[in-house]
C-alpha cells in the first residue's frame, strides 16, 4: 500500500491544524493510501514523523502557516501550500502528491551531500538528555558567533577599552545584547525539545534567572532542563473540560510551569551552580603552561574522536558554554577546539594528495571536498574516510587534533567565534595571535596527513 505524510500547521495551532489533518486523512483513506499526518499545535508536536515514515513514504505535503523544517524531506517529492487548501480540498492535494512522486526523480548525492545526510541521520538518532541538550546548543551557536564577532570588531575600531560610538554600539550589540541573550536560548530550546512549545517561556525565563545569579551556562542547562520535564509533566497530568482546552498552552502551563522553575532557580539551584562556575573559571584562569597544553590536547582529540558524535560535541559544548559566560579562559579553548576540529577533514584532503596511491578514485575525488568542509569547521567532512577505515584513520585524525589543540593552547590563541572555520580569521580581533593559530592548524593537518600516508597500504 502505497503511502503518503502530511505535516499541517496554523499560527494560533489551536483548530485548523488538526482540522486538515483529518481533512488529509479522510482523503487518503478513500484512495486506499496509508497515511501519516504530524500537526504542530500550539501544545507543541503531536504524531511526530519518524525516519523509517519518511523513507517509507511516496510523498510529503506541507500544509502550513508557518514554519516548517522541511530540510529533512530531502530527496523526497514535496507538495507545499498553506493550511486552508488541506481543509478544502485534501484529495486534491494527494493527487497532486502522488503524479509529483511518479515523475521524481531523485538527484544523485554527491560527497557534501552525503556528509550533510549523514549528519542529519545523527541527530535524527540522538535520544533522551543528549538530544534535548543539542537542540539547546544548536541554537544558541548563532548568538555565540554573532555577539563574539561584535565584540572583537568593537575592540578592533575602539581599542581594549573600546572607545568611541561605533566601537560602544558593537559592543552593545555583542556584549550587551546577543550574549545577554545566550543562556535564556539554550535553556528555551532544551525546554522545547522535552516539552515543545509549552516549555519555550518557562525555560527561556529559567535562563535568564540562570545569568543575572551568575550560574552562567551550567545554570542554563539546568533550568532548560527543569523547565522541560515540569512543563511536560504538567501538560501530561492537567485535564480540562473540552470548552476550557484552549486556556491550558497559552494560560495555565506557562504560569506554573514558569512559577515553579523560577522560584528553583531562585532559592534552590541558583546559588550552588554559581559557585560551581567560579570554582570552574578560576581553576581554568590558574593553569599553567603544562596543563594548558594537557588539556589542549584532550580537547583537541575529542574533536576528532567520533567526528561529531557526543564526544565531539561535549568538548564543543564546554567551549561555547565557558565563551557564553564571558570566562577569561573562554575564548583561548574555544581556539583550541576549532582547531582540533578542523584538522580532521583537513589532514584527509592532505593525505589524498601527497599519498595519493593509497586512496581510491571516488576517494581521492571525495578529498577535495572535505578540504573545503574543513576549512569551514565541518569536522564531519572526515566521516566517510573514518568509516571506511576506522582502524587507521581514527587514530591518525584524533593525533593530529591534539597537536592542534595543544598548540594553539600553548600559544596562548584566543578565539572569539565558535564558527567559521577560515572565513572568521580575517575579521579584525575575531583571533587573537593568528599567525600562531595558523601554524597550529598546519601542524595538525600535516601530522594527520603523515599518519594516515604511513599506515595505509597502497589500493591494489
Amino acid at each position: 500500500m502505497k503511502k503518503i505524510i502530511a505535516v499541517t500547521s496554523c499560527p494560533t495551532g489551536i483548530a485548523h491544524t488538526f482540522m486538515a489533518a483529518e481533512a488529509l486523512e479522510e482523503a487518503a483513506k478513500e484512495k486506499g493510501l496509508e497515511v501519516k499526518v504530524e500537526t504542530r499545535a500550539a501544545e507543541g508536536t503531536e504524531n511526530e514523523l519518524t525516519v523509517e515514515d519518511i523513507q517509507e513514504a511516496e510523498a510529503v505535503i506541507v500544509a502550513a502557516d508557518t514554519d516548517v523544517d522541511t530540510d529533512r524531506f530531502q530527496g523526497k517529492p514535496v507538495v507545499s501550500t498553506v493550511v486552508a487548501d488541506a481543509i478544502n480540498n485534501a484529495a486534491g492535494l494527494i493527487e497532486e502528491a502522488l503524479t509529483k512522486a511518479e515523475n521524481f526523480e531523485s538527484c544523485q548525492e554527491d560527497f557534501v551531500s552525503n556528509v550533510q545526510n549523514n549528519k542529519k541521520q545523527r541527530s535524527s538518532q540522538r535520544k533522551g538528555l543528549y538530544k534535548h541538550l543539542m537542540n539547546g546548543v544548536s541554537r544558541m551557536i548563532p548568538f555565540v558567533v554573532a555577539g563574539g564577532l561584535m565584540i572583537a570588531l568593537s575592540f578592533a575600531v575602539g581599542g581594549i577599552h573600546t572607545k568611541g560610538r561605533l566601537a560602544s554600539a558593537l559592543m552593545q550589540i555583542g556584549g550587551d545584547s546577543a550574549f545577554a541573550l545566550m543562556v535564556p536560548i539554550l535553556a528555551g530550546y532544551i525546554a522545547i525539545s522535552i516539552a515543545d512549545r509549552p516549555g519555550l517561556a518557562p525555560g527561556m525565563i529559567g535562563g535568564m534567572l540562570a545569568s543575572k545569579i551568575g550560574a552562567g551556562f551550567l545554570g542554563g542547562i539546568i533550568a532548560g532542563f527543569l523547565a522541560g520535564y515540569i512543563t511536560k509533566w504538567l501538560k501530561d497530568n492537567i485535564k480540562l473540560p473540552e470548552v476550557l482546552k484552549g486556556l491550558k498552552p497559552v494560560l495555565i502551563l506557562p504560569l506554573l510551569s514558569t512559577l515553579i522553575v523560577g522560584l528553583l532557580m531562585v532559592f534552590v539551584v541558583g546559588n550552588p551552580v554559581k559557585i560551581i562556575m567560579d570554582s570552574l573559571q578560576s581553576w581554568l584562569e590558574g593553569m599553567t603552561g603544562t596543563n594548558r597544553v594537557i588539556l589542549g590536547i584532550i580537547l583537541g582529540a575529542m574533536m576528532a574522536f567520533d567526528t561529531g558524535g557526543p564526544v565531539n560535541k561535549a568538548a564543543y559544548t564546554f567551549a561555547t558554554g565557558l565563551l557564553a559566560s564571558k570566562a577569561a579562559a573562554g575564548p583561548t579553548i574555544m581556539a583550541a577546539v576549532m582547531a582540533g576540529g578542523m584538522t580532521p577533514p583537513l589532514g584527509l584532503a592532505l593525505a589524498t594528495f601527497v599519498a595519493g596511491n593509497k586512496f581510491s578514485t571516488d576517494q581521492k575525488e571525495a578529498g577535495k571536498a572535505a578540504g573545503v568542509l574543513g576549512i569551514s569547521f565541518i569536522t564531519e567532512g572526515a566521516i566517510p574516510f573514518a568509516a571506511a577505515d576506522p582502524i587507521r584513520v581514527i587514530p591518525s585524525i584524533a593525533v593530529g587534533s591534539a597537536v592542534a589543540g595543544a598548540l594553539s593552547m600553548l600559544f596562548r590563541v584566543t578565539l572569539q567565534a565558535p564558527h567559521g572555520g577560515i572565513f572568521v580569521l580575517a575579521i579584525p580581533g575575531a583571533v587573537g595571535n593568528l599567525g600562531m593559530y595558523i601554524i597550529s592548524i598546519l601542524a595538525g593537518t600535516i601530522v594527520t596527513a603523515a599518519l594516515i600516508s604511513i599506515l595505509k597500504s597502497e589500493v591494489d
